[in-house]
């Protein structure tokens, strides 16, 4: 169709358009209270810190900007430069029409596609992050976790995306239902295996110690019906100084994770309040809602992908052979975001929803929205978070409500 490639090229300058005009009102309401905050925030930082939120806020504006001009620069020398019907010739050509050959070309790719962000990435974090005080990380230490990202890439990319391929064979027609449950089912597992055996490659967890904080937490975990397995610290200050809390997997397999940095920084009260806050998105249900969200989405590409698999029109257009699911799984990859990217404020919208209610059910586990309060304002300060954002760019980029309105919803 030769509406295609002209489409694509629209919606990569749309993107990009909006990307930049977003940024700029985002900088542009950082600027407007630059001088004068809120009198909401009167109470969240002191004159200096504020001063530097904003150049924290303006900095990573700025280099988000850039980020964007240049993915858009590299996504169409990759889709229409010719790159990627050499790369299919030269793994297709291994053996042709095999599943693994066509894996072997997925990952290769996606790999070497991610190389011309390194830049970006070393950037933000020696120069940006290091900039206002967060990096922690050495470069070697950098190095090595890229190097273990791209091995887990090829270890569990490569036999999964052989697996999802070799169904189109296997199966016929509606290969696309059970590579959807099979890529489902993984994901499932991967919540119980991950802090078990991924996590622990990157980061050191060790049971939190003995004492009053464990003590208070476990006894917060029983009384609000939330019993874990354990709870663990994370070192996550050995590569940042910003801080959260998580739990993960399900059943007897669920643990609550803490970042070392989280326990330097809030007081046992406050810590307390935001354990409850990740206990409310379990006891309202949060997490199977969005893991059924989640098997929608994915069922509903998978059956894209095996649509488009067929049309001889799609794959053609970009120089690659028609009915190669491998090739259509990574342009759909590619040009996804293209489209996801406008649908983005309604997922966070319902994602705020899912905060507001685990913020309601926190303060009523712990009596009161003032120990809750008192930590998001403290973390506010500690990770220079920007307390103005324009409300466009918080609708399109933001999961989580301002801290003005997560307040405004406490302490009324």
């Amino acid at each position: 169709m030769v509406w295609l490639l002209p489409a694509v090229v629209i919606l990569i300058i749309a993107r990009l358009i909006a990307q930049l005009a977003l940024e700029a009102l985002n900088r542009a309401e950082a600027r407007r209270h630059a001088g004068a905050r809120p009198t909401a925030l009167a109470g969240v930082m002191d004159d200096a810190t504020y001063a530097k939120s904003v150049d924290y806020t303006l900095a990573k504006s700025l280099f988000s900007s850039v980020e964007a001009v240049w993915e858009v620069m590299v996504l169409p020398a990759v889709l229409f430069g010719g790159l990627l019907p050499w790369l299919w010739t030269k793994f297709n050509g291994l053996a042709p029409g095999a599943a693994w050959s066509g894996a072997l070309f997925l990952v290769a790719t996606m790999i070497l596609l991610g190389l011309p962000n390194l830049p970006f990435a070393w950037w933000a974090q020696f120069r940006l992050e290091e900039r206002f005080g967060f990096n922690k990380s050495t470069l070697g230490l950098w190095v090595t976790d890229q190097l273990k990202s791209v091995l887990l890439g090829v270890v569990i990319g490569f036999p999964l995306a052989w697996a999802l391929l070799a169904l189109v064979g296997w199966v016929g027609t509606y290969w696309w239902v059970w590579g959807f449950a099979l890529l489902f089912g993984f994901q499932l597992l991967m919540i119980v295996l991950y802090p078990k055996l991924i996590l622990p490659l990157f980061n050191k967890l060790t049971p939190l110690p003995e004492g009053d904080a464990r003590t208070r937490l476990l006894a917060l975990s029983e009384r609000t019906g939330f019993r874990a397995q354990t709870i663990e610290v994370m070192d996550g200050s050995k590569r940042s100084g910003h801080s959260n809390a998580f739990f993960t997997g399900f059943g007897r397999f669920r643990r609550i994770v803490l970042f070392d940095t989280l326990l330097a920084q809030l007081t046992q009260d406050e810590l307390e309040a935001v354990l409850a806050h990740e206990i409310g998105h379990y006891k309202r249900g949060h997490i199977p809602k969005r893991l059924a969200t989640i098997g929608l989405l994915q069922l509903g590409a998978f059956a894209a992908i095996a649509w488009l698999a067929n049309a001889p029109w799609f794959n053609d257009a970009f120089g690659l052979p028609a009915g190669a699911a491998a090739a259509t799984f990574l342009l759909f990859g590619l040009l996804g975001g293209l489209v996801t990217f406008w649908f983005a404020p309604i997922g966070n919208r319902v994602s705020r929803k899912h905060e507001y209610e685990a913020d309601a059910f926190a303060r009523k586990a712990m009596q009161g929205p003032a120990a809750l309060v008192g930590a998001l304002r403290k973390l506010s300060q500690k990770n220079l978070s920007n307390l103005t954002p324009h409300p466009l760019y918080s609708a399109v980029y933001y999961s989580h409500p301002t801290l003005v309105e997560r307040e405004r919803a406490l302490l009324r």
